[in-house]
């Protein structure tokens, strides 16, 4: 095992480029079961996330190999239709396979989701859509199990905004009998570069970014070529680093529309915002100013960029509140920001923060993905030392974030524990 080791006090400068979307990339390989083609992807993240993926379509009869940000996908054996608890246990996202199996192979058998302790994220309203739209599901021994003669187009409504949720049941309505209207889409940018990518490999999907996606099926759908959009949770926490260290920081190759409510909160903290349509510069010369957050789904406030934000709160001047409206346990890392001198205060969903004058660097702990960068943030900071164990959350979602931070100037170096 590892841990981080970070001397904080370090002004940030430079450019960075941000890596290929983990989220986008995710859903990019389980829609390679809709397919007997070979499919090429690019702009791939070598994360642990990503890899884990992999091993469950190679276990699904997937030839899938990998070299830097290239993935090749070859589904293969059209009769496993079983993707196992020792691999869907670490990652909830491995739960996308379901759609693609029902409609491909018309079995699917499923471990219930895992990932990161952040609260509940159940599958019910992907379950409700595949039954909607014909199929038979069980939860049996941890498992979902479902079947289907055919898939049939169906009017599928959820009653809250899912991601996943939403891609799955497009997913599975590519190659559904007739339309599938999904009401109360998520209009995420992942579930947008999704439907693009099924719109190549020959499905006839409308509406995506909307509210209201049309999904016409289709008989057969081929490979494709394709390049994922950027990682626009890995470009706002450079941006937050940037802003928190009082440097000048340049993030590249990122998409400006997704990161639109981020600048806003930025400019609202006093930190000055310059931008491309590709690339965006923050600067900090004065102590930043405490605002108020609410998280929301796209475009609201992301939930991934919470944690990040109560670090830069920490030292901010005045005290302001993040209200978490998306995942009920997401205030995990609140204990460990105490731990450096933070002064947070939790009600319920919301966050009282109020800011310090700084951090001092103390031993933490990671509790999830978005936890732990949200530490680094604070330990690039803080006064002293921060060591951080239980970096192995980072690694399923960051392609090595503490090189990138390095190039720009931070003191922090893994370790071994």
């Amino acid at each position: 095992m590892e841990k981080m080791v970070i001397k904080g006090g370090n002004r940030l400068s430079g450019r960075v480029r941000v890596s290929g979307a983990k989220n986008a990339a995710l859903p990019a390989l389980s829609a390679t079961l809709l397919s007997d083609e070979e499919s090429v992807f690019s702009g791939f993240p070598p994360v642990a996330d990503i890899a884990t993926m992999g091993k469950t379509l190679r276990e699904l009869g997937s030839e899938v190999e990998s070299a830097g940000e290239y993935i090749r996908v070859k589904p293969g054996d059209s009769e496993k239709f079983t993707a196992p608890y020792r691999l869907v246990k670490t990652m909830r996202a491995s739960v996308l396979v379901l759609g693609p199996l029902l409609a491909k192979r018309r079995r699917a058998k499923v471990s219930l989701p895992g990932g990161c302790a952040i609260g509940a994220r159940p599958i019910d309203m992907h379950l409700g859509g595949f039954q909607a739209m014909g199929a038979e599901i069980k939860i049996r021994h941890g498992y979902v199990e479902g079947q289907v003669k055919e898939l049939r187009g169906a009017r599928i409504h959820f009653h809250r905004s899912t991601v996943t949720g939403t891609e799955n049941v497009m997913m599975a309505a590519c190659l559904a009998q007739g339309e599938t209207i999904v009401e109360n889409a998520a209009l995420e940018p992942e579930v947008v570069d999704l439907a693009n990518l099924l719109n190549q490999m020959g499905a006839r999907i409308s509406g995506a970014g909307t509210e209201q996606i049309r999904i016409e099926g289709v008989k057969k759908m081929t490979g494709a070529r394709y390049r994922i959009i950027p990682d626009r949770i890995e470009a706002g926490t450079l941006l937050i680093a940037g802003a928190m260290s009082g440097g000048e920081v340049q993030v590249e190759g990122l998409v400006f529309d997704h990161q639109k409510v981020l600048v806003k909160k930025l400019l609202a903290a006093g930190i000055k915002v310059e931008h491309e349509y590709d690339w965006i510069r923050v600067t900090r010369t004065g102590k930043a100013k405490a605002i108020d957050i609410e998280t929301e789904p796209f475009p609201g406030f992301p939930t991934d960029l919470q944690a990040q934000m109560m670090a830069l709160l920490s030292t901010a001047e005045g005290t302001g509140t993040i209200t978490e409206n998306i995942f009920e346990n997401r205030f995990m890392h609140v204990s460990e920001l105490d731990r450096m001198g933070a002064n947070i205060r939790v009600e319920g969903k919301c966050a009282v923060v109020r800011g310090v004058e700084h951090l001092s660097g103390a031993p933490v702990m990671a509790s999830d993905l978005r936890a732990s960068a949200s530490l680094i943030l604070a330990g690039l900071s803080a006064e002293g030392e921060t060591e951080i164990s239980r970096i192995y959350h980072l690694d399923r979602g960051y392609e090595r974030l503490d090189l990138k931070l390095a190039q720009l100037g931070a003191d922090i170096r893994r370790v071994k524990e």
